[in-house]
């Protein structure tokens, strides 16, 4: 329905109310200004960059800062810092100038450059695993300490709660992508494809039900793709998830898809949901009024099915509704069973082990 024109001009009367301005300048540092800057007073608490209560711990794991100081060495563009002159009396006014957003990049920066860590986990400069700041040649110590870091300043007239509101806004305002979404934007092609063919699959859809929301963030192609990775190689996992889906993915999209056999993986893959299909009770569900499937269920039941499936011996299926309700099978798929390796092998195999056993 159309909003009348009351609640048209009570919207715009809102809109003028709330609207702030705010004055802002964009600057242009170099990293070493920055850490200088921050780093400068900050046992006193007197550094002219500051990181304000409001703001998280130091929260960032290495590989993430790694990653972070590699885009810096690359040159990769990165997001703005925004910061906010703070107004104070006269007598009491350092110049002090607040972190509003980048207290995490800005705290990466000052750790590699005062050897705190060690680079780890890259991909693209994989030869710079395992080394610090000082290991690098003092021609490229100082090309990053030249490299520039822009700044958004908020003026004096952005109070606290203005300041505040714009860092939940730049932190909350949208979904961080996951790993999947994460995937298909960086090995978006014929395997990719075929990880999305197979997740539209009707009967997989039946077996395995997604919620809409859940669908829409690529669960789907993230299932298949646990799949296809844990099928083939879950001897290997070391219980790093991401790093290892990742890893895979990229294998399987190099060359152009040409890493990977499709008719014969979409073969493995329609036959063992059809196998779940004809067998199992509830498919890959835990009950028939289930609308969704834990990932570790998933990652049990598919896997296991196809390995006992592969044997190519007579299977057991008179048994499975009494080992899905048994104990050990619901430890071994709970939230709390874990990703470590010897988890993941313990639960693939129990249902493999189960389906080739002799009556």
């Amino acid at each position: 329905m159309t909003p009348s024109e009351d609640r048209k001009r009570a919207a715009e009367e809102q809109i003028r109310t709330e609207q702030t301005v705010v004055d802002y300048n964009t600057l242009e540092y170099t990293v070493e200004l920055v850490v200088g800057k921050y780093t400068s007073g900050l046992e006193e608490d007197e550094n002219e960059l500051y990181i304000p209560d409001y703001q998280r711990d130091f929260v960032w794991a290495e590989e993430r800062k790694s990653k972070f100081i590699e885009s810096i060495i690359l040159g990769i563009p990165i997001p703005y810092v925004f910061t906010a002159a703070l107004s104070k009396d006269i007598e009491e006014d350092l110049g002090r100038v607040e972190i509003v957003d980048g207290s995490q990049r800005i705290r990466t920066l000052t750790s590699f450059i005062k050897n705190e860590f060690a680079l780890k986990g890259l991909k693209k400069l994989d030869r710079l695993n395992g080394f610090y700041f000082k290991d690098l040649d003092l021609s490229r110590q100082r090309r990053i300490l030249r490299r520039p870091i822009r700044v958004i300043e908020l003026s004096e007239k952005a109070n606290e709660e203005t300041r505040r509101d714009i860092f939940e806004r730049i932190n909350t305002g949208s979904d961080e992508l996951n790993d999947m979404e994460k995937r298909k934007g960086i090995s978006y092609g014929p395997f990719y494809n075929f990880l999305k063919e197979c997740a539209d699959d009707p009967l997989f859809k039946d077996l395995c039900p997604i919620t809409p929301a859940r669908a829409k963030r690529e669960e789907g192609s993230e299932l298949v793709l646990r799949f296809f990775a844990y099928r083939y190689e879950y001897l290997s996992f070391d219980g790093e998830v991401s790093n290892f889906l990742n890893d895979y993915m990229q294998r399987m999209s190099a060359d152009n898809g040409n890493a990977f056999d499709r008719e014969v993986m979409s073969e493995v893959f329609q036959e063992m949901l059809h196998f779940v299909r004809d067998n199992f009770p509830f498919g890959f569900r835990k009950s028939a009024r289930s609308k969704s499937v834990p990932r570790m269920r998933f990652e049990a039941i598919s896997v296991g099915t196809s390995l006992a499936l592969e044997t190519k011996s007579p299977l057991n299926v008179d048994d499975i509704p009494d080992w899905l309700e048994s104990d050990e099978f619901k430890s071994l798929t709970q939230d709390d069973a874990g990703n470590r390796p010897h988890r993941l092998k313990g639960r693939i195999e129990f249902v493999r082990d189960h389906l080739i056993k002799t009556a």
